[in-house]
Protein backbone atom coordinates (compact mmCIF):
# COMPACT_ATOMS: atom_id res chain seq x y z
CA UNK A 1 0.00 0.00 0.00
CA UNK A 2 1.18 3.73 -0.69
CA UNK A 3 1.05 6.40 1.56
CA UNK A 4 1.37 10.12 0.64
CA UNK A 5 2.03 13.06 3.87
CA UNK A 6 0.99 16.30 3.89
CA UNK A 7 2.83 17.96 6.72
CA UNK A 8 4.45 21.26 6.73
CA UNK A 9 6.58 20.83 9.56
CA UNK A 10 9.49 18.36 8.35
CA UNK A 11 10.10 16.50 12.08
CA UNK A 12 6.31 15.68 12.13
CA UNK A 13 5.95 14.28 9.04
CA UNK A 14 9.14 11.93 9.89
CA UNK A 15 7.62 11.22 12.93
CA UNK A 16 4.54 10.35 11.39
CA UNK A 17 5.59 8.22 8.94
CA UNK A 18 8.36 6.09 11.00
CA UNK A 19 4.92 5.60 13.27
CA UNK A 20 3.07 4.43 10.06
CA UNK A 21 5.73 2.17 8.65
CA UNK A 22 6.35 0.80 12.45
CA UNK A 23 2.30 -0.31 12.43
CA UNK A 24 2.27 -2.05 9.28
CA UNK A 25 5.93 -2.86 7.58
CA UNK A 26 4.43 -3.15 4.25
CA UNK A 27 3.37 0.58 3.73
CA UNK A 28 5.51 2.49 1.29
CA UNK A 29 5.66 6.28 2.11
CA UNK A 30 5.48 7.72 -1.90
CA UNK A 31 5.87 11.38 -0.47
CA UNK A 32 6.31 13.77 1.94
CA UNK A 33 4.80 16.88 0.94
CA UNK A 34 4.99 20.46 2.83
CA UNK A 35 2.70 22.94 1.39
CA UNK A 36 -0.66 23.26 -1.17
CA UNK A 37 1.88 24.12 -4.11
CA UNK A 38 3.89 20.86 -3.56
CA UNK A 39 0.88 18.47 -3.45
CA UNK A 40 -0.87 20.42 -5.90
CA UNK A 41 2.32 19.56 -8.57
CA UNK A 42 2.78 16.68 -6.90
CA UNK A 43 -0.28 14.76 -7.58
CA UNK A 44 -0.37 16.93 -11.43
CA UNK A 45 2.17 14.42 -12.14
CA UNK A 46 1.85 11.15 -9.89
CA UNK A 47 -0.58 8.45 -9.32
CA UNK A 48 -2.53 8.72 -6.83
CA UNK A 49 -2.10 6.86 -3.90
CA UNK A 50 -3.92 4.50 -1.85
CA UNK A 51 -4.62 6.87 1.13
CA UNK A 52 -3.21 10.09 2.13
CA UNK A 53 -2.47 11.74 5.91
CA UNK A 54 -3.08 15.49 5.41
CA UNK A 55 -2.11 18.39 8.03
CA UNK A 56 -5.64 20.63 7.38
CA UNK A 57 -3.87 23.88 7.56
CA UNK A 58 -0.32 23.95 5.90
CA UNK A 59 1.84 27.61 5.49
CA UNK A 60 -0.01 28.69 2.24
CA UNK A 61 -3.25 27.50 3.09
CA UNK A 62 -6.11 24.88 3.60
CA UNK A 63 -5.28 21.46 2.59
CA UNK A 64 -8.62 21.11 0.76
CA UNK A 65 -7.54 23.16 -2.18
CA UNK A 66 -5.19 20.32 -2.97
CA UNK A 67 -8.21 17.70 -3.44
CA UNK A 68 -10.35 20.84 -4.91
CA UNK A 69 -7.65 21.39 -7.43
CA UNK A 70 -6.53 17.98 -8.48
CA UNK A 71 -9.55 16.11 -7.68
CA UNK A 72 -7.65 12.94 -6.08
CA UNK A 73 -10.73 10.74 -4.62
CA UNK A 74 -8.97 8.53 -2.57
CA UNK A 75 -9.20 8.36 1.16
CA UNK A 76 -7.88 10.82 3.66
CA UNK A 77 -6.75 11.08 7.20
CA UNK A 78 -6.44 14.39 8.58
CA UNK A 79 -4.18 15.53 11.19
CA UNK A 80 -5.11 18.65 13.28
CA UNK A 81 -5.05 20.51 16.60
CA UNK A 82 -8.76 21.17 16.26
CA UNK A 83 -10.69 19.59 19.57
CA UNK A 84 -12.77 16.09 18.90
CA UNK A 85 -15.98 17.53 19.22
CA UNK A 86 -15.41 19.98 16.37
CA UNK A 87 -14.39 17.38 14.03
CA UNK A 88 -17.49 14.93 14.61
CA UNK A 89 -18.79 15.71 11.41
CA UNK A 90 -15.41 13.87 9.92
CA UNK A 91 -16.68 10.76 11.64
CA UNK A 92 -20.32 11.30 10.49
CA UNK A 93 -19.11 11.15 7.29
CA UNK A 94 -16.71 8.44 7.34
CA UNK A 95 -12.96 10.63 7.27
CA UNK A 96 -11.11 9.77 9.88
CA UNK A 97 -8.72 12.40 12.10
CA UNK A 98 -5.83 12.59 14.22
CA UNK A 99 -5.24 15.23 16.80
CA UNK A 100 -1.73 16.47 17.35
CA UNK A 101 0.04 15.48 19.37
CA UNK A 102 -0.60 12.13 17.77
CA UNK A 103 0.58 8.83 19.34
CA UNK A 104 0.85 4.89 17.89
CA UNK A 105 -2.33 3.89 19.35
CA UNK A 106 -4.40 6.75 17.43
CA UNK A 107 -2.01 6.28 14.49
CA UNK A 108 -3.01 2.71 14.24
CA UNK A 109 -6.60 3.15 15.31
CA UNK A 110 -7.16 5.47 12.27
CA UNK A 111 -5.27 2.56 10.23
CA UNK A 112 -7.45 -0.09 11.23
CA UNK A 113 -10.64 2.47 10.23
CA UNK A 114 -8.70 2.81 6.86
CA UNK A 115 -8.60 -1.03 6.28
CA UNK A 116 -12.26 -1.62 7.33
CA UNK A 117 -13.63 1.10 5.11
CA UNK A 118 -11.97 -0.09 2.02
CA UNK A 119 -12.49 -4.01 2.74
CA UNK A 120 -16.47 -3.25 3.12
CA UNK A 121 -16.27 -0.45 0.28
CA UNK A 122 -14.05 -0.99 -2.62
CA UNK A 123 -14.68 2.10 -4.20
CA UNK A 124 -14.59 5.56 -1.70
CA UNK A 125 -17.34 8.36 -2.21
CA UNK A 126 -15.74 11.47 -3.18
CA UNK A 127 -14.70 14.09 0.08
CA UNK A 128 -17.66 16.13 0.54
CA UNK A 129 -14.66 18.86 0.45
CA UNK A 130 -17.31 22.00 0.55
CA UNK A 131 -19.41 21.13 3.58
CA UNK A 132 -15.40 20.96 5.65
CA UNK A 133 -14.18 23.69 4.31
CA UNK A 134 -17.54 25.62 5.03
CA UNK A 135 -17.27 23.99 8.82
CA UNK A 136 -13.54 25.20 9.40
CA UNK A 137 -14.01 29.04 7.56
CA UNK A 138 -17.07 29.38 9.51
CA UNK A 139 -15.78 28.21 12.90
CA UNK A 140 -12.85 30.49 12.13
CA UNK A 141 -8.71 29.21 13.07
CA UNK A 142 -9.66 29.85 16.40
CA UNK A 143 -10.37 26.27 17.48
CA UNK A 144 -6.69 25.41 17.19
CA UNK A 145 -5.96 24.63 20.46
CA UNK A 146 -2.09 24.51 20.59
CA UNK A 147 0.99 25.35 18.12
CA UNK A 148 4.05 22.30 18.30
CA UNK A 149 7.08 23.95 19.09
CA UNK A 150 10.43 21.66 18.76
CA UNK A 151 12.17 22.01 21.95
CA UNK A 152 15.47 20.00 22.69
CA UNK A 153 14.75 16.72 20.79
CA UNK A 154 10.97 16.43 21.75
CA UNK A 155 8.07 18.02 19.77
CA UNK A 156 5.22 20.00 22.30
CA UNK A 157 2.16 21.13 22.27
CA UNK A 158 1.37 24.92 23.48
CA UNK A 159 -1.54 25.87 23.95
CA UNK A 160 -3.15 29.41 22.65
CA UNK A 161 -4.28 30.55 25.81
CA UNK A 162 -1.07 29.66 27.06
CA UNK A 163 0.78 32.21 24.60
CA UNK A 164 1.38 35.74 25.69
CA UNK A 165 2.71 36.71 22.79
CA UNK A 166 4.50 35.89 19.38
CA UNK A 167 7.16 38.23 18.26
CA UNK A 168 9.56 38.67 15.64
CA UNK A 169 13.39 38.94 16.68
CA UNK A 170 15.89 39.01 13.83
CA UNK A 171 14.24 36.24 11.00
CA UNK A 172 13.08 34.15 14.08
CA UNK A 173 10.11 33.85 15.72
CA UNK A 174 9.59 33.35 19.38
CA UNK A 175 6.78 32.22 21.50
CA UNK A 176 6.51 33.45 24.98
CA UNK A 177 4.03 31.90 27.12
CA UNK A 178 2.52 33.63 30.33
CA UNK A 179 5.03 31.87 32.61
CA UNK A 180 7.57 33.23 30.21
CA UNK A 181 9.19 29.86 29.32
CA UNK A 182 10.70 31.15 25.39
CA UNK A 183 9.76 28.66 22.36
CA UNK A 184 10.58 28.62 18.65
CA UNK A 185 6.92 27.58 16.46
CA UNK A 186 9.20 27.74 13.22
CA UNK A 187 6.04 29.39 11.56
CA UNK A 188 6.38 32.98 10.14
CA UNK A 189 4.26 35.44 11.97
CA UNK A 190 1.64 35.64 8.84
CA UNK A 191 1.13 31.67 9.00
CA UNK A 192 0.55 32.12 13.28
CA UNK A 193 -1.70 35.04 12.63
CA UNK A 194 -3.90 32.52 10.27
CA UNK A 195 -4.64 30.36 13.08
CA UNK A 196 -3.96 31.76 16.14
CA UNK A 197 -7.61 33.26 16.09
CA UNK A 198 -9.41 36.11 17.47
CA UNK A 199 -8.23 36.46 20.81
CA UNK A 200 -4.81 37.38 19.05
CA UNK A 201 -3.99 40.50 17.52
CA UNK A 202 -0.98 41.69 14.88
CA UNK A 203 -0.21 45.04 16.60
CA UNK A 204 2.95 45.17 14.01
CA UNK A 205 5.04 43.58 11.54
CA UNK A 206 7.06 42.28 14.69
CA UNK A 207 4.18 41.25 17.31
CA UNK A 208 1.34 39.28 17.83
CA UNK A 209 -0.20 39.58 20.71
CA UNK A 210 -2.77 38.01 22.78
CA UNK A 211 -5.62 39.71 24.55
CA UNK A 212 -5.20 38.40 27.95
CA UNK A 213 -1.67 39.43 27.82
CA UNK A 214 -2.10 43.48 27.72
CA UNK A 215 -2.23 45.29 30.86
CA UNK A 216 -2.99 48.41 29.79
CA UNK A 217 -2.87 51.33 26.69
CA UNK A 218 -1.33 54.42 26.27
CA UNK A 219 -1.08 57.40 23.87
CA UNK A 220 2.54 58.48 22.72
CA UNK A 221 2.28 61.81 21.51
CA UNK A 222 -0.73 61.22 19.75
CA UNK A 223 0.77 59.34 17.20
CA UNK A 224 0.89 55.62 18.24
CA UNK A 225 -0.25 53.30 21.08
CA UNK A 226 1.88 52.09 23.58
CA UNK A 227 0.67 48.50 24.86
CA UNK A 228 1.89 47.31 28.15
CA UNK A 229 1.66 43.32 28.18
CA UNK A 230 2.20 41.15 31.72
CA UNK A 231 5.64 39.31 29.84
CA UNK A 232 9.02 41.07 29.52
CA UNK A 233 9.77 41.52 25.75
CA UNK A 234 12.91 43.62 24.28
CA UNK A 235 11.24 45.68 22.27
CA UNK A 236 8.00 48.03 22.98
CA UNK A 237 4.78 47.20 21.65
CA UNK A 238 3.07 49.51 19.29
CA UNK A 239 0.47 50.45 17.19
CA UNK A 240 0.47 53.01 14.80
CA UNK A 241 -2.36 55.85 14.48
CA UNK A 242 -4.08 54.33 11.23
CA UNK A 243 -4.62 51.10 13.61
CA UNK A 244 -5.69 52.30 16.64
CA UNK A 245 -9.34 52.39 16.16
CA UNK A 246 -9.67 48.98 15.19
CA UNK A 247 -7.53 47.59 17.84
CA UNK A 248 -9.23 49.69 20.68
CA UNK A 249 -12.58 47.82 19.29
CA UNK A 250 -10.73 44.35 18.84
CA UNK A 251 -9.52 45.17 22.46
CA UNK A 252 -13.35 45.75 23.66
CA UNK A 253 -13.97 42.36 21.99
CA UNK A 254 -16.24 44.51 19.45
CA UNK A 255 -14.59 43.21 16.52
CA UNK A 256 -12.09 40.28 15.22
CA UNK A 257 -8.97 40.43 14.89
CA UNK A 258 -8.42 40.90 11.02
Amino acid sequence: MKVVIIEDERLTADDLAETIQQFDTSIAISAKLLSVKDAVQYFQKHEAPDLIFSDIQLGDGLSFEIFKATKINVPVIFCTAYDEHALTAFGANGIDYLLKPFTSSSVGAALEKFYRITKSTPRQESLPLEKIMKLFETRGMENTSAILVHYKEKILPIKLQDTAVFYLEGDVVHLVTFDRKVYFPGKTLEELEKIAGKNFYRANRQILVNREAIVDVSNHLGRKLWVNVSVPLKESVTVSKEKTPHFLKWLSGDSPRS
